[in-house]
């Protein structure tokens, strides 16, 4: 669908209108916010996807007190998880379509959250970024490694600020790792473990599954060919929405997209990983080709980056699978009056979501999003207090971070072109459960080169009919 005011503002009509046809014209494109917002200004923010984490997103912004909400728009406006949002903010503008919140207010907001799910992020916030907004969209960025390419360009020519709502990457674990990655204390690493070992949505469903559920009765309130935005055509049903569609391929992530972004991103970010050259399959347990399966493991290896060594992430998802855990770990998440193995490893029943980082002389162990991390062995603990940095504290949250960049005053510290990558991992990750290989990636040209299935879905499907705008803005 291209609507009037965006086929309008693309023709270059606009420029024959002058100063005649401000009022119709997004701040935007006149350069307020292309280029900040005033600092005595609040930024003007329309939301997406309101209900659910959504609303969390909302209320961490609002409550920083930089934003004004202008904007509700929901494809279930009036459904039990939107009315609250709609109750605390009733003068904002409300909209069911982001289409039309854009065609019909577009000069009301400088700025976007996107918290809806996965595989819409990317239309709404191409459309956002096309028209000079700035962008807060939830983890991971998208869908498809291609999906992220062009929203990481996007996003440089059209010079907005971007946030990918991975909280953590502006609390203590930053700042932490930052320090101690310069001061030389984390280095020569060569193995990182990530894990996130709690149940998921779809554990308990039948892996033998040979369709998608039945058809079930649209709610009234849901507007379900707009949730589905640029997907296949899918029949509704109510384990599609509100949180469930993180289990399906067709529409998300799994525990991995959800999950990495919490575990990995500091990795990531200071070890310069980019992108894999392979991602392996180690286990999958329950593998099926529609929903994700019940446990997995990925090893990701990344070659020699500089003077770092090459390094291998593995990914642990599922109850029953647990990572080893070193010798000395420690005991604050088992029994202690479990007897020690006789080779002084103790394998936990559970650990809670986090990361353990192998380097050459030391190891650490980390939780998720800001929980710092901790050096593995008493005695190398203390031998290390005295030589560690002093980390600064953060200056801003997360919400605030945005907020302050659209002012001019920060910049963001999950930006895209430090966010995508990291997505981009997810991406190669999630297509090795999907099609259960190996895959082998070549850096440079971004292609997998082993197997041409598994190119092609870098891309996924074309997008349907009336989407494939979102596709070249």
């Amino acid at each position: 669908m291209k609507t009037d005011r965006r086929n309008f503002l693309k023709t270059g009509s606009l420029a024959a209108l002058g100063l005649s046809g401000i009022s119709i014209v997004p701040s935007t494109v006149l350069g307020k916010s292309m280029g900040h917002i005033a600092p005595s200004d609040k930024v003007n923010l329309a939301c997406c996807g309101i209900g659910n984490r959504g609303a969390q997103i909302m209320n961490a912004l609002y409550d920083t007190g930089l934003c004004n909400i202008v904007a509700l728009c929901d494809v279930d406006m009036g459904a039990p998880h939107t009315t609250a949002m709609m109750e605390k903010f009733p003068n904002a503008k409300r909209f069911q379509d982001f289409r039309k919140m854009f065609d019909e207010f577009g000069n009301g907001f400088e700025a976007i959250t996107v918290g809806t799910p996965d595989f819409s992020h990317f239309p709404i916030t191409m459309l956002a970024m096309s028209e000079g907004k700035h962008v807060y969209t939830e983890k991971p960025m998208a869908r498809t490694f291609n999906e992220i390419t062009l929203m990481m360009d996007s996003a440089k020519r059209h010079n907005v600020v971007t946030q990918m709502g991975n909280q953590g990457h502006s609390e203590g674990n930053y700042f932490q790792f930052k320090a101690w990655k310069e001061a030389g204390i984390i280095k020569d690493v060569t193995a990182v473990t990530a894990h996130m070992n709690s149940p998921r949505r779809w554990h308990g469903w039948d892996v033998n599954m040979q369709s998608f559920p039945k058809a079930e009765p649209i709610p009234s309130t849901l507007d379900w060919d707009t949730w589905l935005a640029a997907r296949s055509e899918h029949k509704y049903n109510k384990d599609f929405i509100n949180g469930q569609w993180r289990c399906w391929y067709d529409f998300g992530m799994g525990a991995l997209g959800d999950w990495g972004a919490h575990t990995m991103d500091t990795v990531h970010e200071f070890l310069d990983l980019g992108l894999p050259y392979e991602v392996d399959p180690v286990m999958l347990k329950g593998h099926n080709p529609f929903f994700f399966p019940m446990s997995s493991t990925l090893a990701f290896k990344f070659p020699e980056r500089g003077d770092m060594p090459p390094l291998t992430l593995t990914w642990y998802d599922g109850v029953d699978n647990i990572p080893p855990v070193p010798a000395d770990y420690g005991t604050s998440e088992l029994n202690a009056d479990i007897p020690a193995a006789s080779n002084g490893q103790i394998q936990p029943a559970k650990l809670n979501p986090g990361k353990i980082i192998y380097g050459k002389d030391l190891t650490f162990k980390g939780g998720s999003h800001g929980s710092t991390l901790s050096i593995i062995g008493e005695e190398k603990a203390k031998a290390m207090e005295s030589k560690l940095p002093e980390v600064p504290e953060s200056p801003s949250n997360h919400f605030a971070n945005f907020l302050k960049a659209c002012k001019g005053e920060e910049q963001t510290r999950s930006r895209f072109e430090i966010a995508g990558p990291l997505s981009q991992v997810f991406c190669l990750g999630v297509l090795a459960q999907q099609l259960n290989t190996t895959l082998k990636f070549d850096r440079e040209t971004q292609r997998i080169t082993n197997n041409p299935l598994a190119n092609q879905l870098l891309a996924g499907e074309a997008p349907r009919k009336g989407w494939e705008e979102f596709y070249t803005l």
